[in-house]
């Protein structure tokens, strides 16, 4: 398996649970933001973008302003990178039910190109068109961008873009225009259990989530 970073985003203000901490609320005994940190053990570095606590192991970082929104965060979490850093793991933290074989899954399609599809007539494609991204989609087609892996590099560029279109400042801009511009691998899961971008926004979807890891 290449080598990867992982930035967790923990900075959401989490209305919905009353304003709680939500990635520190437990799903099987275990806070949601360390489930999701153990799903990225092997990743280095492994950085939490929010208030915190800190977790052993795992470099601790806030955006700016903070609750600043996700583009902060991811600008934040990137700040932390060397630039050799060949793929990175973006993940919200309220993702209790994600794996490390369904990481992998992200980073193996990351590294493919259309050369190692063949074409119709079981030749190698011509071309080598490298994508900057990989996440899953959901059965309607909607991409989960924060269950997704991607190349630090094309995410610096498109926040250099948003960064200059923006005035300047990307307080409370959307991932999604962080992301409009990028090359993205669509990855429909097809693995063991429940899909791995479920998160936990409401006291049902804990429950659920509570169901799933008993």
């Amino acid at each position: 398996m290449t080598a990867y970073a992982a930035v967790v985003l923990a900075g959401g203000a989490g209305h919905r649970m009353g304003g709680r901490d939500k990635p520190g609320l437990p799903v099987g005994g275990v806070p949601m933001r360390e489930r999701v940190l153990t799903a990225v053990a092997d990743a280095s570095p492994r950085i939490l973008v929010g208030p915190g606590p800190a977790v052993a192991g795992v470099r601790l970082t806030r955006e700016v302003p903070p609750g600043g929104g996700p583009v902060a965060a991811v600008a934040a979490g990137l700040g932390l990178l060397d630039t050799e850093v060949p793929a990175v793991a973006l993940l919200a933290a309220d993702l209790p039910l994600l794996t490390r074989p369904a990481v992998g899954e992200l980073l193996d399609h990351l590294h493919r190109t259309d050369v190692d599809r063949p074409d119709s007539g079981g030749r190698p494609a011509s071309g080598a068109a490298i994508s900057d991204g990989a996440c899953y989609v959901d059965g309607s087609g909607r991409r989960q961008t924060l269950c997704g892996v991607w190349r630090p590099a094309a995410l610096r560029a498109a926040l250099d873009r948003l960064t200059v279109r923006r005035g300047g400042d990307v307080t409370g801009a959307p991932l999604r225009e962080l992301l409009a511009g990028l090359t993205v691998r669509e990855v429909t899961w097809h693995g063991d259990g429940p899909e791995p971008w479920f998160d936990c926004d409401t006291e049902r979807d804990l429950r659920r989530a509570e169901e799933w890891t008993r």
